[in-house]
Parts: C-alpha cells; structure tokens; sequence
C-alpha cells in the first residue's frame, strides 16, 4: 500500500494546514432488474486509496499546528450473510490494517463524523458539482457546523475543487503505474497478434472481439478498458463505431481498436489489416501513409517538446500524402501548408493524434500550460503516458479515387515519456506490412 499512502501524502502537502478533504468512490449502478453491470471503482478514489468496494469514502486532514495529517476511510460493515452472496467485505477494521488508514468507520457513520471533522476546519476540498448526491451531503454537515457558531464552532469558508489537484498528479505515473501500464500493453499487444492470427474472410467482427477478450482475461486482466472497436471494410470510417457484428469480408481492411485494464490502468491500441492476410496496392499505400505520419508523430515525443508538435507533424504527412495519392486535388486545394491552413484534410483525418492514457483511458490532465501566456500545448516530460493514433477515413465521395473506398485505417501505441525520449508500451503489436502479413501469413 505504499505507492497509494505516498499519493496521499503529495495531495496533503498540497492542502492548506487544517484542510479536510473528502473523496467518494463510484455507485453500484443497476444494468436491469435485479442486476448490477460488473462493479469498478472510481479512478481518483482508488489512486488514493487501492480500496476497490463500492459505498467507501475518503476523508484527509491536513496537518496543523496541534495535530499530525490523517486518512480516515468509511466503508461497509462486514455483513457474514451479505458476503454469502456477494462476497468478501473487508469491514473497517480490517480496511484500516490491510489499507494503511489512520481510522476507518462504518459508512453509515459518515454523516456524524462529518460535522466533527469539518470543525474548525478552514477549507474543505471535494469534487465540485461533480455529484448531486455529495453537494447534498456537503451542504448538510456544512449546515449542521453553523448551528454550533454560539459555541465557537466555525465552518470552512473556502471550497476547493479536489480534482485539478488530483488531475495533475495523475498525470505524471510513478514506478508502480509504469509497470501496470507496461503489462496492460504487453496483455493488449498479445491480444491484438491473436486477432489477427484469427481472422478468416466470412468471419464476424463480434467472433475477431472473442478473441481479443479471451487473450486479456487469460493474462489476468480484469476487463477492457473500453468498448472494444472491431470494424470491417466500411464500418472503420466510423470513428467510434461498436456494434461489431458485420461479415468480414475477402479483400477488406479490418481496423481494432482494442486495450484492456490491468489493475486499473489501461491500454488502448489500434490496429488495421487485411481480412485476408494480404494488402492489396491501394491499402498498401494508405496504410504506408498512416505508418509514416505515425513515425513522424513519435519522433515528435520527446520532452522538451510540445503536445502539438505530435499531431503536427503526422498531419504533414498525411496531407502530403492525401495530394500524393490523388485524395485531394492540388488544383483546387493547393499545396501542403495550404491543406492545413485551410483544413482541407478534415475530409479523410478528422481526430487529434493522441490523448493521455492512465487510469482512464482519455485520461485527466490539462493539455494546454495555463501558467503561460496564451495558453499554449504544454511541453512533454518524463513519466507522462500518451497515444499515438493517426489515421486516415476514406468515405466514398466525388474526386476520390474509388480504389481507397471504405477503407478507414488508424494505427495506435501507447507511449510512456521518459527522461531520454520515450519508451512503447505497446511495441508487441505487430505494426508493419511485412509483420502483419508473415504473422497472418504462419497462422496455426
């Protein structure tokens, strides 16, 4: 548990003295009837704490001058009969010993201790507006210290919004997150080479997703981090597309965008290949494209340089290669920089080139330097981890050439900042044309 009381540490350092700070983990939420979807905590909560049961709470006090910083966790009671059912609770105690708490309570006794806590206390930090349940919560122990004034009681009177200062802690991940993330891209890589190996022409998309579900659970992995993207031949110009259950045809490109979560981090990969094992000419020079912006995009990530200078330099690339290729028109979109002046690329790469990945797989943190005038993309450094995911969609449209049709292609690695440059988490993925058609090419 030490990594989760070092981040409680940080955040305490960064309170005002006496400061309370009060963090709720996610719901339970009903899928139907009588049953739940699958229960995941929430990321801030648990980036505090490692405490994965529902209906717990958090609170830190920040040091003062008469008393040392705690933790206090409020969590069920252990229930023999619910845990029959349910399983395991850990209760209190047992959260307090096994979690490295200072105290922790019963959940129902939140609200009491609340108003003693709250005492005195000169700023209370929680998630602004984030949940009306909690504002409720907040407004009635705040109401509940203010009846004790003639006493000598006071109430907080600053409110600080808990998340930024949580966002930009989560922005940069320390040795043990590192190493969560490195195995959540090896699971997803591995992953992503058995999609492969399984794809036949007249399979569905939904059969290539088993396959990608099976290889995370069978290395441990707890769930996708998100909605896995199988889309084939035209589906992949739908950018968020999910329904995944289209005939993958002969002579089409099949575009995965596929990570799992590994004790809470996540990977997200994206991939694009033949059904058939063989890039045809066209998709050849597409996919050669996207490699190629995608190469540009990740020389481009180093610290020192800005965020933008990634999806700057892979939308040169593409929007050379959209007039190399014929997709636009010199004549009437002009030359490179006048592509990009005037956004004529949007047609075929509509997307950024990649976000923060964490806990969350778009993950928290600010991708401007608010600090600095005019707000610019903020420069990269050592511990941030990031996509890389260009891509290109290609529509049926007047003046495209027809041979690039319904082909949509992204290519997409995980990128941890390092202090040199960067390392790819997700490197086992087969990238190449000449890897992806041997691997299809030697399939059991």
């Amino acid at each position: 548990m030490s990594p989760y009381a070092a981040r409680r540490a940080r955040l305490l350092a960064h309170m005002q003295a006496g400061g309370v700070a009060v963090l709720a983990t996610a719901p339970e939420v009903a899928r139907n009837s009588d049953s739940d979807y699958p229960y995941r905590h929430d990321s801030y909560f648990y980036y505090l704490s490692g405490f994965d049961e529902p209906d717990s709470v958090l609170v830190l006090l920040a040091a003062r001058a008469d008393a040392p910083a705690r933790s206090i966790l409020f969590c069920r009671e252990k229930n023999p009969e619910r845990e029959i059912w349910d399983g395991l609770r850990h209760g209190p105690e047992a959260a307090r010993a096994g979690f490295g708490f200072d105290a922790a309570h019963p959940i129902d006794e939140l609200d009491a201790e609340m108003g003693r806590l709250l005492a005195n206390a000169p700023a209370l930090y929680y998630a602004l507006g984030h949940s009306a349940a909690l504002d409720a919560q907040v407004k009635t122990w705040l109401a509940g210290v203010r009846q004790l004034a003639r006493s000598g009681v006071t109430a907080p009177t600053l409110a600080c919004d808990l998340l930024p200062l949580l966002d930009e802690m989560r922005l940069f991940k320390d040795a043990d997150e590192q190493a969560l993330m490195r195995r959540a891209g090896a699971i997803s890589a591995q992953a992503h080479a058995r999609a492969m190996r399984a794809t036949r022409p007249g399979m569905h998309e939904y059969e290539i997703e088993a396959e990608l579900l099976y290889e995370f659970r069978r290395h441990g992995a707890q769930a996708p981090a998100y909605t896995s993207i199988v889309a084939a031949g035209a589906n992949a110009c739908v950018l968020h597309y999910q329904r995944n259950n289209a005939l993958c045809r002969d002579g089409e490109l099949v575009l995965i965008d596929a990570g799992c979560e590994f004790d809470g981090y996540a990977a997200d990969i994206s991939r694009s290949y033949p059904v058939n094992g063989r890039f045809s000419a066209p998709q050849r020079a597409l996919y050669e494209l996207v490699l190629a912006a995608q190469a540009a995009a990740l020389e481009a990530a180093q610290p020192g340089r800005r965020y933008s200078e990634m999806h700057d330099a892979a939308l040169r690339v593409l929007a050379e290669g959209m007039l190399e290729l014929g997709l636009l028109s010199r004549q009437r979109c002009g030359m490179v920089d006048d592509v990009i002046a005037n956004r004529h690329y949007l047609q075929f790469y509509m997307h950024g080139t990649g976000h923060w990945l964490g806990m969350d797989v778009h993950d928290v943190g600010h991708y401007r330097d608010l600090a600095e005038a005019g707000k610019p993309s903020r420069p990269l450094q050592a511990g941030m981890v990031l996509t890389v995911e260009p891509g290109i969609y290609v529509r049926p449209a007047e003046g495209v050439p027809e041979q690039f049709w319904n082909t949509g292609i992204r290519i997409e690695d995980d990128v941890l900042l390092t202090a040199t440059g960067h390392e790819v988490l997700s490197a086992a993925a087969p990238k190449t044309v000449a890897e992806i058609e041997l691997l299809m090419r030697h399939t059991p």
